[in-house]
């Protein structure tokens, strides 16, 4: 009992040094806690300096910190990371030596976090990890297997609306013969999207892809190439591929028609038009998604996380569902697309009267 309790004392020393953006008192900490016996390495980087990570986001959206403070707090906690990968005392491999992987993240995946925690722990059980960091683009990862031939890939997704791209990369690692390690919340609860994008593996964390490293992946045959309808049959009904690439127009006449709607939206300020318009482009970007994977709960999730960060702001979270009211006007021909539309705007709706928040606006006010 005694090492989580001392994780949590360093985790709360830490968070302050990192909202206070002082990393040589983050760098600090981490360092005497290590020196001091306090926990070990892996303690420290998954139940100290992940948590912190965490709570950073979590106050974000609350809106308790703003971008800035989150965007130096990031940036603070992955030094931290480094520091402690380039101690003195450190080493590439401190563990037996197990074998090369690589750990990517997405391409168009920004948030690296998560996966350089993975690269760093794989590192303390004994692997060389080739860390490539953000949004690597599928044909460099797969040249760069080409001239590794890693044991794995380890692919990291926060966002799911990367889940077409990761389905691409998954495919291409496996042509030229690397099994696919796939980790990340994108890849939905308990990995579902992992498996159905036809991942050889799924990790929950990066002690849970430690160990499935160390179980051994099966190695996928390169001659059994396969289509992704071969994984995702409901594509073949092509409203994915419609919605993705309607995207742009989708987008501007929507907010022509809330503009129609609501005509204090021609009040805006470019500023706010252009707020306005990126909220709509998430709304497609996501409803895109939950098309590809045939999951409305991609769609649903994005809308109710989305409706708390707008109330957190002071900004009606009914409001979207006069977007997408609009978007239906624009859909109808597209059956599994309006189906998903109307369950998002019910679950919008029961959210907005459900007791916790009390009746929602009036929208024709």
């Amino acid at each position: 009992m005694s090492v989580p309790i001392q994780a949590s004392r360093i985790e709360d020393r830490l968070w302050q040094a990192v909202v206070d953006g002082d990393e040589y008192s983050a760098v600090g900490i981490v360092h005497g806690a290590l020196a001091e016996g306090v926990v070990d390495e892996e303690t420290l980087l998954l139940d100290v300096i992940a948590r912190v990570q965490e709570k950073v986001g979590t106050e974000w959206a609350a809106n308790r910190i703003s971008v800035a403070q989150e965007h130096a707090a990031t940036a603070i906690n992955e030094r931290v990371v480094a520091a402690l990968a380039h101690r003195q005392d450190g080493g590439p491999y401190p563990g037996a030596y197990r074998g090369r992987v690589t750990v990517s993240c997405v391409d168009g995946e920004w948030h690296a976090f998560p996966a350089r925690l993975v690269a760093e722990i794989l590192r303390l059980r004994g692997w060389q990890v080739d860390y490539l960091g953000a949004q690597t683009p599928t044909p460099h990862l797969v040249a760069h297997l080409h001239r590794t031939n890693p044991r794995a890939v380890l692919l990291s997704g926060s966002i799911p609306t990367h889940l077409p791209t990761a389905h691409a990369a998954i495919t291409a690692c496996q042509a030229v013969g690397v099994p696919v390690l796939a980790g990340g919340r994108a890849f939905g609860p308990q990995g579902r999207y992992a498996f159905a994008l036809g991942a050889d593996r799924w990790a929950a964390d990066a002690r849970g892809a430690a160990a499935a490293l160390e179980a051994d992946l099966p190695h996928p045959d390169p001659a059994a190439a396969r289509q992704i309808v071969d994984d995702l049959p409901h594509l073949a009904d092509q409203e994915y591929t419609m919605v993705a690439q309607s995207r742009g127009t989708l987008v501007k006449q929507t907010l022509l028609d809330l503009e129609d709607r609501f005509p204090a939206l021609r009040a805006y300020s470019d500023e706010q038009r252009e707020r306005t318009a990126e909220d709509i482009a998430h709304i497609v970007d996501f409803l895109a998604t939950a098309l590809y994977v045939d999951d409305i709960e991609v769609f649903t999730g994005f809308l109710l996380w989305t409706a708390e960060i707008l109330e957190a702001r002071s900004v009606p979270a009914i409001s979207l569902v006069s977007g997408l009211d609009a978007l239906s006007d624009r859909l109808r021909d597209f059956p599994r697309t309006m189906k998903m539309l109307r369950e998002g705007a019910t679950a919008l709706l029961e959210r907005a009267h459900s007791p916790a928040h009390g009746p929602g606006p009036d929208l024709h006010v």
